[in-house]
């Protein structure tokens, strides 16, 4: 599980779950990754997700 701080104080964490054939990524701030065949795809998508999240709380306002 990843985690990474969001700006609220809460922190990313997201998970893989499987549906049928299928695995998907979801992160607590409610984002969802498309359904993908390779859960080492769906893993990615979530790592991406949070690389994105921190990166847009470095960004200054």
């Amino acid at each position: 599980m990843d985690v990474v701080a969001q700006q609220d104080g809460q922190d990313h964490l997201t998970t893989t779950t499987e549906q049928g054939r299928f695995c998907v990524a979801r992160c607590s701030c409610g984002w969802r990754g498309p359904a993908r065949r390779a859960r080492s795809q769906a893993r990615t998508d979530a790592a991406a997700h949070a690389g994105q999240a921190a990166s847009a709380e470095s960004e200054p306002l």
